[in-house]
């Protein structure tokens, strides 16, 4: 794992941040000593574990592309 120290993390931080935020963390460290570890807020692997969380749970009815359709037709004919 990259370390770093303050000033250099400072220097570069736009590229150091972007980076954690792709699965690259890093540690700043003050005077060698390491004193913070950056990483990304929510990982790729937190966000793909959402897709589905659902899934079974909600039932969609087989005519649901045309419900309302009469409805809504004599909204936009209304004249």
């Amino acid at each position: 794992m990259m370390q770093m120290n303050i000033h250099e993390a400072k220097t570069h931080l736009s590229m150091l941040v972007e980076k954690a935020a792709n699965g690259e963390p890093f540690i700043i460290a003050k005077a060698g000593k390491p004193m913070v570890k950056v990483i990304p807020c929510v990982t790729h692997d937190a966000a793909q574990k959402r897709i589905g969380f659902l899934e079974g749970q909600i039932k969609v009815p087989a005519d649901f592309n045309q419900m309302g359709q009469s409805e809504i037709t004599e909204i936009f004919e209304a004249t």
